[in-house]
């Protein structure tokens, strides 16, 4: 199994930020040292003379090292829009995204990198997530939020990363809506069709106890 990843999804907000931090946990308890990045995030607020993300602050909260939130978020963006919006006249480049991750990269044992939104989504007008993961040379793990109509978006995401030449370590279920009772024939479809490993399942949580999280990583990564 490789030791740093490229975390994408089926969509936007079913999971994937919390999904990385539980990696950053299980790997940190496990003696690493670890590091999460989001290289573009929209929707910021204004703080400490610049924009700051709230995921890609929980991401610089649990990393290992004390990196700064530049590094771990180099293009943060005021308005909750897709990037490709949100940045205006700014041009993302990809240089500076590879700067800072290599950065942390040869400072720490392991590092994720969350995408922003699902693997097409584009992060600039010209760049997306399935771009960038080719640039990292990262393998993937797709989180994929169990609701109706998951399977297609699901199997959809895995062809399109297969199709790009990238590695797809496995996916994770995250129970984005609670007591759902097709939660569980929806995961074991997944399983038989999507033919990479299930990672783990992310129990429905009002607010991330990272711990309990982390250890759903235990048997498989």
């Amino acid at each position: 199994m490789a030791s740093s990843f490229f975390i994408t999804g089926t969509d936007t907000d079913i999971g994937k930020t919390w999904v990385t931090v539980a990696l950053m946990r299980h790997f940190s308890q496990q003696g690493f040292n670890v590091a999460g990045m989001k290289p573009v995030a929209a929707g910021c607020e204004w703080r400490s003379g610049h924009w700051e993300n709230n995921d890609a602050l929980m991401l610089q909260q649990y990393a290992t090292l004390p990196f700064t939130y530049q590094q771990i978020n180099p293009y943060a963006f005021e308005l909750p829009l897709s990037p490709h919006i949100a940045c205006g006249e700014v041009m993302v480049e990809e240089s500076r995204i590879l700067s800072s991750y290599e950065t942390m990269q040869s400072q720490v044992d392991r590092i994720l990198v969350e995408g922003a939104g699902g693997w097409f989504s584009p992060l600039s007008q010209s760049l997306d997530n399935a771009r960038l993961a080719q640039i990292l040379r990262l393998p993937v793990i797709i989180v994929v939020g169990i609701r109706l109509g998951c399977i297609n978006h699901a199997r959809l995401t895995l062809q399109a990363v297969q199709a790009a030449g990238v590695e797809c370590a496995g996916w994770v279920a995250v129970e984005i809506i609670p007591d759902r009772v097709d939660y569980q024939a929806n995961v074991e479809y997944l399983r038989g069709c999507l033919h990479v490993p299930l990672l783990a399942e992310m129990p429905h949580m009002v607010v991330a106890d990272f711990d309990v999280l982390a250890s759903k990583f235990e048997m498989c990564i």
